[in-house]
């Protein structure tokens, strides 16, 4: 059950409250911390599905620890990021930025909730993860960890490129969240 994929998962859980506690720490080298650990994670979020399928290690427990994990970790950056005013004040648009987190936090409810219910119906697979789902959380990841860099790198505004991929990310949410509804429609409008 504690397997290697597994272990790195909990590994990730493990580290929502450091990135909770890194964010508000006033010392030097704040913001690589911060983006460090944010990297951090989502490279193990990609790790211990590798590994558990190389390995033959998947199991019941890691299926559903590994979703959990990377919606907590994406959820709590988010969240941090909205509720920052250091943040809000270099976004081009405060409103739109919250939007466009409310759409990507509320999706991973939908669609957790939605596939809870396909399996119930013993139709999971009919929602299954699809390429427009693995393009979204790729450019979510990288907004995100911008963003919580925030600081220039080569004259480039971090912040505002995270902020555009962000809004990038939320349009590919609101596509792959049709997607899966999509598929799921039949089920959906089926009578009891």
């Amino acid at each position: 059950m504690w397997n290697l994929p597994n272990l790195i998962t909990l590994f990730r859980i493990i580290l929502i409250p450091v990135l909770v506690i890194m964010y508000f720490w006033p010392g030097p080298w704040r913001e690589v911390i911060v983006a460090g650990t944010f990297i951090l994670a989502a490279a193990t979020d990609w790790l211990d599905g590798y590994l558990a399928r190389k390995l033959d290690m998947t199991s019941r427990l890691g299926a559903f620890l590994d979703p959990v994990a990377d919606k907590l970790i994406v959820s709590s950056a988010l969240v941090l990021l909205v509720s920052d005013f250091r943040v809000l004040s270099g976004v081009y648009d405060e409103v739109l930025f919250a939007i466009a987190v409310t759409i990507i936090i509320g999706r991973e409810i939908a669609i957790s909730a939605l596939r809870e219910w396909m399996a119930e119906l013993g139709e999971r697979g009919s929602v299954a993860v699809g390429s427009t789902g693995k393009i979204k959380t790729a450019m979510q990841m990288i907004a995100i960890a911008l963003m919580l860099y925030g600081l220039p790198i080569f004259g480039l505004a971090t912040m505002r490129i995270g902020e555009l991929a962000l809004y990038v990310a939320a349009a590919l949410t609101l596509w792959s969240m049709i997607e899966y509804l999509r598929a799921a429609w039949p089920f959906l409008m089926e009578k009891n």
